[in-house]
């Protein structure tokens, strides 16, 4: 039985996603992160960053636990443990780790950005909202131009890259993006949907949702709490 510390965010049903389209036995750990449970000393132990998710696996790869953070890692851990959504050849292997860094380093950090400053800036910084509502925007013009020519982000098959970028435009309202200037995403983005292991993904934890505009959520999340050294 895996175990999962996590919270119903994009880089969280990242992870929930891939254990139900692997099917694996897990078990959830909610990490109210509006509440700093993710500076609780159990979940550091874990997850050194603060961040979610994180995961221990009993049944590591030399049959000793594993704890792993960064979901990016946890994706292409649990694609080697069952080998699926991850090509074995070397080329199609790359292909997928290439759209994988993408959203690692792009679409994630960027769109991350885009949320705060539109939705949870305490003070609205037009320049910062220009800036990352235009990038969003460039990023959604990348795979909808990559999406144009190919079936799913990285190729003829549905990867752990698909499975990773998705969970992350389920907010594209609050990302300044309209549907109708990406017609490619639009259709990608719908048949993900229309997975019934994404649909159970996306509603793990999805009860205690909850929006994180509180002074307590707010210094949890972007106050001195979260710069501390610990």
């Amino acid at each position: 039985m895996i175990e999962v510390y996590s919270w119903p965010t994009p880089n969280g049903h990242k992870v929930h996603i891939m254990l139900e389209e692997c099917g694996l036995p897990w078990r959830v750990h909610g990490i109210d992160i509006g509440a700093g449970d993710q500076f609780q000393p159990e979940f550091l132990a874990i997850s050194p960053n603060n961040k979610v998710p994180a995961i221990v696996d009993p049944d590591g790869p030399d049959g000793q636990p594993l704890a792993l953070f960064e979901s990016g890692a946890i994706l292409l851990y649990l694609a080697g443990k069952t080998g699926r959504f991850l090509p074995a050849d070397t080329r199609g292997r790359y292909e997928v780790l290439q759209w994988l860094m993408f959203q690692m380093a792009g679409v994630g950090p960027m769109l991350g950005q885009a949320h705060h400053f539109r939705i949870y800036a305490p003070e609205k910084v037009p320049y910062a909202i220009d800036r990352y509502t235009r990038e969003a925007q460039r990023l959604y013009g990348v795979m909808d131009k990559r999406l144009a020519a190919s079936p799913w982000i990285a190729g003829d098959d549905y990867t752990i890259a698909d499975i990773a970028i998705f969970p992350w435009l389920r907010s594209w309202q609050n990302q300044g993006v309209d549907w109708a200037d990406f017609p490619h995403v639009k259709a990608w983005f719908d048949r993900i949907a229309e997975r019934p292991a994404v649909q159970r993904g996306v509603q793990v934890l999805a009860y205690r949702r909850r929006a994180l505009v509180d002074d307590k959520a707010r210094e949890a999340l972007f106050g001195a709490a979260q710069y501390a050294r610990r």
